[in-house]
């Protein structure tokens, strides 16, 4: 009896909180409607005007309300703004109510997006309010305009923080400097628990204070934070300023800000602190050895950018030239010996007591000083011929002229032009150009070039463990910094580099990803490389980067167009370093899956062949757009998969034309550790059709390994799909459970009768069909009617595709 009686008295608190404020509530209603120019409408239930004034006085109610009945919360759930809608979630839950529904609703009503198609959304409530969070930090929603998101009693990006796992920066770094503010200290400590991937798109130049802003940002979130992603999208011209510091920050680097407030995580007592000898010698070694193009420049860039900081007075007239003299004073006006060195990355040659190849040290720095020069002209006709520069992207603020900064304090727009600038053995006062200074710095001839301040000032923090930057082209100083951060930045898991116009870069990536390779505890298992051109091969890049390294697990490469020999190459660079490109056999590798994206032209059969001997691991491949000399090279690659990828589960091809390569196709199908096949675009039926359909239906009725059969795109038409069903008859050992048969043609009544035949023959539900793009539009009744039968014994994926955009390919199928 307690139970009821729980029961009766928690209706009669309801009852009585509703009785002291419907006259309230009800004179609040009654005014608007009758000033309504359409005259009164019905009022309100007494229920909804005592639950609006339940969620109107939640401050008081609030522990009342928790422990109301199911059924009476379940009507009051709706009512309540979204912050006690959130702070109910659990109650609710115990109680077996859900919110889901109402915060969905809320999604479509203040959002006013609808969620992609190919998102799955688990939790309406996470993702409304991660969304909330964003919004109100860049100021683009009025919490005033609704009554369910102000509330006075609730901070709206505290109360939403812990709901954040993926937070995105754009333009000018917008809510950086709300972040780090004091006032929304515990937002930041929330979000350094919770935030998980950070998003920087379409950034813009910024100034110095927003700089420093986000440098405490990435502090607090990176370093004594849970964020383990960092991805940049679309930066068609990188700030290097801003672009280098979100690189060192992320790999671990922290140097507090000339002036910034201290960290009160790191403590006053370690804040200019610098590392300690064991703490330095994980990225920067034990010895100091000459260096290296990347790791000088590297150094150049961390020093210079502190400099500027520092330096409180407005801008300057901009220059190209600078003197042996003015480097020298501005580096002992603000306390930095210039002879002080940099300690290199311990790499795989160092490791082991050999010295760097030659001919690597000769690449990397006779590039690095080509591209140096790119924004610079000759100073005199006495001085040394500089080699033709690379041509880069231009400033996005004035092709001439300054560009105007905010702030009193703004660093100059060209402070990473002078990350080249060292003391060399010039006279004093000798005016020396930009370029010509690079190339000296570069060029490792002089001890005395190594007397910037470097990353061993730093202290080493937690570092995050993805790094991706889709779309940004990287200057020649911002890849060496990268190659020289990657070299140690043995926590990083995955890289995704794609479309950043690397060049002649690639080489001092693989360089560094070697040397990481040989890195104690070297966890980069993940790979994805794309870009327009490569000044390798794809096969022959692909071998480089399975040498280089053997632990990798995941590789996803493309190239658009083909390598390209005749680029400008450097005087004194013959082609690309004989340990990138060597004949050597590729040793044994740990890779499972490979991804490949192949330029227009015939590939070397052979070379991809030695690739697939060295990953007996490989458990899936993909092929795209890829192009052999003969129906027998395509043969040899299916052999060696046959004979070495014993392990290979899924084999996809897309944009192949295997049109005279069936009998290969047909050896596929018969294969036993398939487990998913995909011939996406492939012209599979373009000759001997009536031959083929039998012959391929006959190999895949034998198999009872294959799961996953994927044809989208290759012409099956009505025919070929009624071909196909014979595949699910009685005397069929097969057990496919998938079937893409999307953008093949397929009209309603095809399909009509093909859902027959599998009732016909009793085969139940065999799992997924996709049927997208295909021309049920024609008759939209009989589509309906066959898709009613297709859902009782599989599980249905189509769209409302408009068929007559294709009228051309539906022409050539009759």
């Amino acid at each position: 009896m307690a139970a009821p009686e729980a029961w009766r008295a928690r209706s009669c608190w309801f009852c009585e909180v509703a009785a002291a404020t419907t006259m309230e509530a009800t004179s609040r209603e009654a005014a608007p409607a009758k000033s309504s120019a359409s005259g009164p409408s019905a009022p309100p239930a007494l229920f909804e005007l005592c639950g609006r004034a339940v969620s109107a006085h939640m401050g008081v109610l609030e522990s009342g309300v928790w422990a109301l009945p199911g059924p009476i919360l379940q009507s009051i759930l709706p009512l309540l703004n979204i912050y006690y809608l959130e702070r109910i979630e659990e109650t609710a839950l115990k109680k077996g109510l859900s919110t889901q529904a109402i915060w969905r609703r809320l999604w479509d009503e203040l959002m006013k997006t609808r969620p992609s198609s190919l998102e799955s959304v688990t939790c309406w409530r996470a993702k409304f309010m991660e969304a909330f969070f964003s919004h109100v930090l860049r100021g683009t929603i009025d919490v005033s305009s609704d009554r369910r998101l102000c509330d006075q009693r609730f901070s709206p990006l505290l109360h939403s923080s812990r709901h954040v796992r993926q937070l995105t920066i754009c333009n000018m770094l917008q809510g950086a400097t709300e972040l780090v503010a004091e006032p929304n200290r515990r937002v930041l400590e929330t979000l350094a628990s919770s935030l998980h991937t950070l998003k920087f798109r379409h950034l813009l130049f910024s100034d110095v204070a927003a700089q420093q802003s986000l440098r405490q940002l990435l502090h607090q979130l990176i370093h004594h934070g849970a964020v383990s992603q960092v991805s940049l999208y679309s930066w068609p011209v990188p700030e290097s300023a801003l672009f280098i510091l979100i690189l060192t920050m992320s790999a671990g680097f922290w140097q507090p800000g000339p002036g910034g407030p201290p960290c009160h995580l790191c403590g006053e007592a370690s804040r200019g602190r610098a590392t300690s000898r064991d703490e330095g010698s994980l990225l920067l070694g034990s010895r100091r050895p000459r260096r290296d193009a990347a790791e000088r420049c590297a150094a150049a860039l961390m020093a210079t950018r502190r400099k500027s900081e520092t330096k409180q007075m407005p801008r300057a007239t901009p220059t190209t030239r600078v003197t042996r003299r003015s480097t020298h004073e501005s580096l002992t006006a603000s306390g930095t010996d210039p002879k002080r060195g940099l300690h290199p990355p311990v790499t795989s040659h160092e490791a082991s007591g050999t010295k760097r190849p030659p001919s690597t040290l000769a690449t990397t720095s006779s590039a690095s000083a080509s591209s140096s020069t790119s924004s610079s002209k000759r100073a005199s006709a006495n001085s040394a011929p500089q080699p033709k520069p690379l041509k880069r992207f231009k400033q996005a603020a004035g092709k001439k002229g300054p560009r105007v900064r905010q702030g009193s304090g703004a660093e100059s727009e060209d402070l990473y032009d002078f990350v080249f600038i060292v003391a060399g053995e010039k006279e004093d006062g000798e005016e020396m150009e930009i370029g010509e200074v690079a190339c000296g710095a570069l060029d490792g001839s002089d001890p005395s070039c190594m007397g910037l301040p470097a990353l061993e000032a730093s202290q080493r923090f937690r570092s995050i463990s993805t790094l991706e930057l889709f779309t940004v082209p990287l200057s020649t100083e911002a890849a060496l910094t990268l190659c020289h951060l990657l070299s140690s930045w043995v926590s990083l898991e995955s890289l995704t580099l794609s479309y950043n116009g690397l060049g002649s870069n690639i080489f001092r990536l693989l360089d560094s990803l070697r040397a990481l390779s040989g890195q104690a505890g070297c966890r980069l298992r993940a790979l994805h490389l794309s870009d327009l051109f490569s000044p390798l091969p794809i096969l022959e890049l692909t071998r480089a980067i399975v040498r280089a390294l053997p632990l990798l697990r995941v590789l996803s490469i493309r190239v658009d167009h083909p390598s390209q020999r005749d680029n400008p190459a450097v005087p004194g660079n013959t082609g690309p370093p004989s340990h990138i490109i060597g004949d050597e056999e590729i040793p044994e590798n740990c890779l499972e899956q490979l991804e490949m994206g192949f330029p227009r032209g015939a590939q070397p059969a052979p070379l991809l062949c030695s690739v697939l001997k060295a990953s007996g691991s490989l458990q899936q491949l993909s092929l795209d757009s890829a192009t052999f000399a003969s129906p027998q090279d395509f043969g040899l690659v299916l052999q060696t998969l046959k004979e070495y990828n014993l392990a290979l589960k899924r084999l996809s091809f897309h944009d192949m034309n295997l049109a005279d390569c069936q009998s290969e196709v047909l050896f596929l199908l018969q294969n036993l550790t398939l487990q998913e096949i995909t011939f996406s675009f492939c012209r599979l039926f373009e000759k001997r059709r009536a031959q083929f359909l039998p012959e391929m239906v006959a190999a895949m009725k034998g198999n009872s390994t294959l799961k996953g059969l994927r044809l989208p795109g290759n012409r099956l038409g009505n025919a070929g799909l009624l071909a196909l069903a014979d595949v699910f008859s009685e005397d069929s050992s097969s057990s496919l459970c998938q079937l893409d048969i999307s953008s093949n043609c397929i009209k309603p009544d095809g399909l009509l009768e093909f859902a027959k035949r599998l009732e016909r023959w009793g085969r139940g539900a065999f799992g997924h069909l996709r049927l997208f793009q295909n021309w049920l539009d024609q008759d939209a009744v009989t589509a309906r009617e066959a898709i009613r039968r297709l859902r009782a014994t599989c599980h249905v994926v189509s769209d409302s595709w408009d068929s007559s955009q294709a009228f051309a390919d539906y022409v050539s199928t009759m």
